[in-house]
C-alpha cells in the first residue's frame, strides 16, 4: 500500500544539527498528515511533530523553537531539522503518514523502518 523510508540519522555532538528524510511511495492519497515520532531507550514511543496536506505542524513542548517540520509533495517527502540537539533528544526517529484510503474508506496509519539518533558527547 505505502512505504516509508527514513533517512539522515547518525551521531552528533550536544548543541548539533541532524536533517531526517522520509520518502513516501506507493499508494498515496492527496489528504494525509505525515509526522515523526521517538522511542528513547527504554521509554515508550512519543510524538514530534506533525504536518497537514496544506502544511500546518505542529510540535511536541520539548522540541518547539529547536525543530522544524516540512515537507515537498513534489517528492512525497517530510524533514525535520533538529538544532541544538540534547543527550535527550537520542532516539529511534520513525516516520509517520496518516491518509484516508478512498478505496476502503478508512484511515490508515503507515510507519517508516526507524533511524537512529545519538546526541553524545
Amino acid at each position: 500500500q505505502v512505504q516509508l523510508v527514513e533517512s539522515g540519522g547518525g551521531l552528533v555532538q550536544p548543541g548539533g544539527s541532524l536533517r531526517l528524510s522520509c520518502a513516501a511511495s506507493g499508494r498515496l492519497f492527496i489528504l494525509d498528515t505525515m509526522g515523526w515520532y521517538r522511542q528513547p531507550p527504554g521509554k515508550q514511543r512519543e510524538w514530534v511533530a506533525t504536518i497537514t496536506n496544506n502544511n500546518f505542524a505542529n510540535y511536541a513542548n520539548s522540541v518547539k523553537g529547536r525543530f522544524t517540520i516540512s515537507r515537498d509533495d513534489s517528492k512525497n517527502t517530510v524533514y525535520l531539522e533538529m538544532n541544538g540537539l540534547k543527550a535527550e533528544d537520542t532516539a529511534v526517529y520513525y516516520c509517520n503518514r496518516n491518509q484516508r484510503d478512498g478505496a476502503i474508506g478508512q484511515f490508515i496509519d503507515y510507519w517508516g523502518q526507524g533511524t537512529q539518533v545519538t546526541v553524545s558527547s
